[in-house]
């Protein structure tokens, strides 16, 4: 089959090694927020497809048989719209969303709608950890009276956005150890993530669990409703049944 794949996350990489090896034409889409992605089996295109128009002119021009979209679980302003224009151009699609992860209130987790809600919980003075990406920055603003430290993998363009923060450059996956060792030197008091779901990422919340640093999580935004599986098995099996037909 030929498939386009909305790539940025581990499954995908793991995806498009094994739908190239069981014989499918795949292209995997990057939107290109990474300098240095990992490499990918199959065809590569980096970059946006223009908005809606230029993603529905991508899909007939190339006339995929299914797209899959195994992007990152905050992406969801792709999801939606790889979703909708999918039903409207009749091409198959199947969204990989990773369970998220469990919050645990006993522990000193909580779960928040919003940054602003956030900042409710965070007092004044606390040395922040931000595992939530350069992108959302700017929606710290209101944590003037708090050190923030912001975790990214490429080297930042450009000075930290405010005058109470720095980065960290360092690029995963992270051990438990790593992360321990970071927050202790950092003096960290308070971690703020997205709730992303998935193992790979889970060192820095067991770390500030080890460490008792109070977690705040991040609610994902709203998803499709389209068909979604769960795991990298279950693409592999929902591919396998449309091929099959």
């Amino acid at each position: 089959m030929k498939i386009l794949l909305l790539a940025g996350t581990g499954e995908a990489t793991e995806l498009a090694r094994l739908l190239s090896n069981a014989g499918h034409d795949i292209t995997s889409s990057l939107a290109g927020a990474t300098r240095s992605p990992k490499a990918l089996a199959g065809h590569v295109r980096s970059g946006g497809f223009g908005g809606d128009a230029g993603f529905a002119a991508w899909l007939d021009a190339h006339k995929p048989d299914l797209v899959i979209d195994a992007t990152h679980p905050f992406a969801a302003r792709v999801s939606l719209r790889s979703a909708r224009i999918c039903a409207e151009t009749k091409v198959a699609y199947l969204q990989l969303l990773r369970p998220p992860w469990t919050v645990h209130s006993g522990k000193k987790q909580h779960e928040v709608a919003s940054v602003a809600q956030a900042r409710a919980l965070v007092p004044a003075g606390a040395v922040v950890f931000l595992a939530t990406g350069r992108q959302t920055l700017r929606s710290f603003a209101a944590f003037s009276d708090c050190r923030l430290i912001c975790r990214q993998i490429d080297q930042p363009d450009g000075p930290f956005p405010f005058p109470n923060g720095e980065f960290r450059i360092g690029r995963p996956p992270f051990s438990v150890e790593d992360e321990v060792a970071l927050f202790n030197e950092l003096s960290v008091g308070w971690l703020i993530v997205k709730n992303a779901g998935g193992a790979a990422s889970y060192s820095k919340i067991e770390a500030a669990e080890r460490l008792g640093i109070p977690v705040i999580f991040l609610a994902r935004p709203a998803q499709p409703d389209a068909e979604r599986v769960s795991s990298v098995d279950g693409v592999m099996n929902w591919v396998a049944c449309l091929a099959d037909h």
